[in-house]
């Protein structure tokens, strides 16, 4: 009798300001200043550990970020800010974007294996790349860097990070106050890498983090993200529309992950939603239309005609996508976001104004509007599908959104055994089921320190696609 636990899916808590849909700020009970008071960031944090979630997550960017008419601008540095939810928090993971293109080596794994110790394991990276020009104008570019060399840059400064945070062996600090020896100098080792892109010296200068190394995370889903993510990736930020396209990506992630000799089952995909509640069906629609009747139809065209690379005036708000758009090719920034888009919009015959009220709420992930049942049917059928291993939590309005999913969501996925009914472990890589990492002098001695968690129950790296569920954006779940 096979003793492998059953899976269980995860969930993680995608924190924006007030809320991932554009007009949320605009509400009568929103806080247009919330985003920078962290009283509302811990609030927040608190709410998702009682519900259990594996882990926050924060975007970033080093860049002020779209039209400042359009909504809250301008975000706390996340890595700062998550040091303030550790000491409020006990259990759940905590995640910050950062990106290899503007950074250094030694500075983020310096950060990320400080936040570590600071919140006793809790940290994770989500790796970028920024695919902003007003990114790199910050940084006294003159253009954006080639989408491949930004990943070429990516893979050795994750190569680099890694060296950094294996300086130091799990025993070297020996703290024998009777011989006067703190660290044994033997498995403390340089890092020495030196890349194309990247070059650091010296051993890190904080000790082996409780987790090895903290969780990374990466959210890029075209071709050199895939194989980013399949390479390095703990976990995968990603967004499908469709059922059968999220199999299809999983399928593929899992692939490349072993053909980089890695367990598929330790890439874990987990797609975003933005969730939209209410009592009954009706009721979730018609809150839904409320927010998108709060859209500015022309920041929201302006910001569009930038992602997809095409002057404002040739989106027109009431006829569909010009037919002649720049190939994903020629996509120098975000890819995979400018294709879903595209896409989107092609599929289902929207005008440009029907598409920007799909984007409105989650900028391409997929939006649930119904009930706590009918939302919880749709995330069972993409993780019991292979489709996804948890989801990224996109509350549309916050803290309401968060607290409703919380109060309403997570105990009828209890009921149905797909989620966790109290937390078993401590740090984030034990509530996502992975692995410490061993260091590389340790597996050659066989004295590792680190107990490795069990990986999770075998996951389908294809599995067969049920009758299609019809979770498109504007549109209720079905029940049952």
């Amino acid at each position: 009798m096979s003793t492998t636990a059953p899976r269980r899916l995860h969930l993680n808590a995608f924190l924006m300001s007030v809320g991932h849909h554009e007009a949320a700020w605009r509400l009568p009970e929103s806080d247009p200043h919330a985003h920078l008071d962290v009283a509302h960031y811990q609030h927040l944090a608190r709410t998702a550990e009682r519900g259990l979630f594996d882990s926050v997550f924060f975007a970033d960017s080093p860049a002020l970020y779209g039209d400042v008419r359009r909504r809250p601008a301008g975000a706390l540095d996340p890595t700062i800010l998550l040091t303030a939810l550790a000491a409020v928090t006990s259990r759940i993971g905590l995640i910050a974007t950062a990106t290899t293109t503007y950074n250094a080596p030694y500075e983020l794994a310096r950060r990320f294996a400080s936040l570590d110790h600071v919140s006793g394991g809790r940290a994770g990276w989500n790796v970028v790349t920024t695919a902003t020009a007003e990114a790199a104008r910050n940084f006294g570019l003159d253009e954006l860097p080639a989408h491949a060399e930004r990943y070429a840059r990516a893979a050795e400064f994750l190569d680099a990070a890694r060296r950094l945070w294996d300086s130091w062996e799990s025993g070297a600090v020996l703290a024998d106050k009777a011989a006067g020896v703190y660290a044994d100098a033997e498995r403390v080792h340089p890092a020495a890498f030196e890349g194309r892109y990247v070059r650091v010296a010296g051993a890190l200068n904080v000790p082996r983090s409780p987790q090895g190394h903290p969780l990374l995370v990466q959210a890029g889903s075209s071709e050199d993200g895939k194989d980013l993510a399949a390479r390095y990736a703990d976990a995968v930020f990603t967004a499908q529309q469709t059922l059968e396209e999220a199999v299809a990506f999983a399928a593929d992630v899992r692939g490349r992950a072993a053909g980089f000799g890695r367990d598929p089952r330790t890439v874990l995909l987990l797609p975003g939603i933005v969730p939209v509640l209410g009592s009954t069906e009706e009721e979730a629609r018609r809150r839904e239309a409320e927010l998108d009747e709060l859209i500015v139809p022309e920041h929201a065209r302006r910001q569009l005609a930038a992602t997809l690379r095409v002057p404002e005036e040739e989106l027109a708000l009431d006829r569909p996508l010009p037919a002649d758009l720049p190939s994903e090719d020629e996509i120098e920034g975000a890819k995979s976001r400018y294709t879903l888009i595209v896409q989107l919009a092609r599929r289902e015959h929207l005008t440009v104004r029907q598409l920007i009220g799909r984007l409105g709420g989650g900028r391409g992930h997929r939006t649930l509007a119904g009930t706590p049942e009918q939302v919880a049917d749709a995330l069972q059928t993409w993780f019991e599908a292979g489709a996804a291993d948890g989801f990224n939590v996109m509350a549309p309005v916050l803290p309401s959104g968060l607290e409703e999913f919380v109060e309403h969501v997570v105990p009828e996925l209890q009921r149905r055994g797909l989620f966790r009914t109290e937390y078993t472990g401590t740090t984030l890589r034990e509530h996502y089921g992975l692995p410490v990492p061993v260091h590389p002098r340790e597996r050659e001695r066989g004295t590792s320190a680190a107990t490795p968690t069990a990986p999770p129950a075998a996951t389908p790296a294809a599995a067969p696609v049920p009758a299609p569920v019809d979770v498109r954006e504007r549109e209720a779940v079905p029940a049952g």
